[in-house]
């Protein structure tokens, strides 16, 4: 029997439209490099994972800048119009290369404080669970809902209630196929686990640190700069 191995893909094929900035997202600077090498260096120095498949906008002209990207560990995929088709492209490259039983790590690339110990953590939780999952933390806020008028209808019960991350961890073939179909039926799939459901599967919910955030406005590049710096005095990217 073949040893199972694990491999990962970045989307990071998107243009930071909510930031409204003239570059994307992935390239802006946090403590003088770029957001992209951040969230690349955080994978490589997890040495479990055989290779990173960096899923890119066919018109990104940025990236050509960017040493890291030909470390002998990262392949270039072309990206999709959305994130889950970019997602698919990177996860087609992979069949080309790993075993549909392999474990592959969907991690977004404006996730650049994901800690050494939660990619631990994620595979020690998942390696022998028939599914997969994903890293989270549970809800601590009061939830409201409110409609379109933005008047609150409800207070949401937050039991059982998480805030999903990156990593996500299925196999690969699995993880293809799911992405496949909810594509062709039409399904908007948000995050990776969100296919597995749509193909009859439970994913595992695994707790990480909350420092694990997303850059997805401006005032998150500060946020995302003092939680690396507070890792890097910690002695830990881990």
């Amino acid at each position: 029997m073949n040893k199972v191995r694990y491999w990962a893909v970045v989307p990071a094929a998107g243009v930071g439209r909510r930031m409204n900035i003239d570059i994307p997202k992935q390239y802006l600077e946090i403590k003088g490099k770029p957001l992209i090498e951040h969230t690349l260096e955080r994978l490589l120095d997890f040495p479990q994972l055989e290779k990173i498949v960096v899923v890119l906008d066919r018109e990104d002209e940025y990236h050509q800048s960017i040493e890291l990207l030909r470390n002998a560990r990262i392949q270039l995929a072309e990206g999709g119009d959305e994130r889950y088709h970019s997602v698919l492209n990177g996860l087609k490259v992979l069949l080309d290369m790993a075993d549909p039983n392999d474990w592959v790590l969907v991690h977004d690339v404006a996730r650049p404080c994901i800690r050494r110990s939660d990619l631990d953590w994620l595979v020690n939780q998942l390696h022998e669970h028939p599914v997969g999952g994903l890293l989270g933390s549970p809800v601590t806020d009061t939830i409201k809902k409110a409609g379109s008028d933005d008047v609150v209808s409800e207070t949401v019960d937050r039991q059982g209630l998480w805030h999903a991350m990156t990593p996500q961890m299925f196999r690969l073939g699995m993880l293809h196929d799911a992405m496949a179909k909810a594509i062709v039926d039409k399904m908007p799939v948000t995050d990776e686990a969100s296919a597995i459901e749509y193909s009859g599967k439970q994913p595992v919910m695994v707790e990480g640190h909350a420092d694990n955030i997303k850059v997805t406005r401006g005032t998150d590049l500060a946020l995302a700069s003092l939680y690396i710096e507070q890792q890097s005095k910690l002695f830990e990217v881990s």
